[in-house]
């Protein structure tokens, strides 16, 4: 693994896009500090009201601080998405490490996950979100069901690779129990493997999240969320365009982060993904 402190310190532009998500974060860890107004309080006197020292991005359609909007969105945009995502490693590390050890499960799990492959991620979410209907829980449980088949599918791939390795084979050999195998010896080896897809899965989730919301699907108004803030300055968009700019950016702002941060973690972790030129 060339997972270092230098090899990191060596990527300033890599440090800078860890830091945007660790500013997100923060901001939404923090959020009701940090907002100037609550968030679905409306004050139709300060209607579409302009940048000020009280409103610092101004006011939406009901006179809603946007800033304070964005904030909490990074709640159900970003942790949402982040929550997704984790729930479904989670469910995809106990399905692909049984199909990798147990030969019995291998054939249920693995054909199962390619019937679900057969459809594209973003064509089953939508269909799931759909059949369930809109809302928080049901966008949680669409987003899991639509990335677990690929998660597992990927943790299956990893573990068959580590489980060929040779100290994984002497482990098995010397009658070591399965679960002191995972724990220590398979684990260590995969860990990274799984971060890495998190962070790379983390910015499509947050596009999906923001998509569906904005055609209705989603997550439902008055909820602070960017897809639904978009849909709701679309509707401004003719005589007050610049609505569309705070939602727009941050969900612009954090899919770069994380895209480039994967990226970043994946030349790290092997260097045979790398450009010629390296990364900056």
């Amino acid at each position: 693994m060339n997972l270092t402190i230098h090899s990191l310190l060596a990527r300033p532009l890599a440090l800078f896009w860890l830091l945007v998500i660790g500013l997100f974060i923060f901001a939404g860890i923090f959020a009701p500090l940090l907002s100037p107004h609550d968030p679905l309080t409306p004050n139709l006197a300060m209607k579409f009201a302009s940048f000020s020292l009280d409103y610092p991005l101004g006011s939406d359609h009901l006179g809603r601080c946007i800033l304070s909007r964005l904030l909490y969105g990074v709640r159900t945009t970003l942790f949402l998405s982040m929550a997704i995502v984790a729930l479904s490693l989670l469910i995809a590390l106990v399905l692909g490490l049984s199909a990798a050890f147990f030969r019995r499960a291998e054939e249920w799990i693995m054909r199962a996950c390619d019937a679900m492959l057969s459809f594209p991620s973003e064509l089953m979410f939508l269909a799931i979100v759909g059949m369930l209907g809109p809302g928080i829980l049901n966008t949680l449980i669409a987003g899991i069901i639509a990335k677990s088949a690929w998660h597992t599918r990927m943790i299956y791939a990893f573990a068959l690779h580590l489980k060929d390795q040779n100290y994984l084979l002497f482990a098995q050999a010397a009658k070591t129990p399965l679960h002191l195998i995972l724990r220590k010896h398979l684990w260590r080896a995969l860990s990274l493997k799984v971060i890495l897809l998190a962070t790379m899965d983390i910015g499509w989730m947050v596009l999906s999240l923001s998509a569906l919301s904005f055609l209705g699907l989603g997550v439902q108004a008055p909820t602070p969320e960017w897809g639904v803030m978009l849909s709701e300055a679309k509707e401004a968009m003719s005589f007050n365009p610049i609505q569309m700019l705070p939602p727009g950016m941050a969900i612009l702002l954090i899919v770069l982060a994380f895209n480039f941060w994967g990226d970043t973690l994946q030349t790290l972790l092997d260097p045979k993904h790398s450009s010629p030129k390296g990364h900056s």
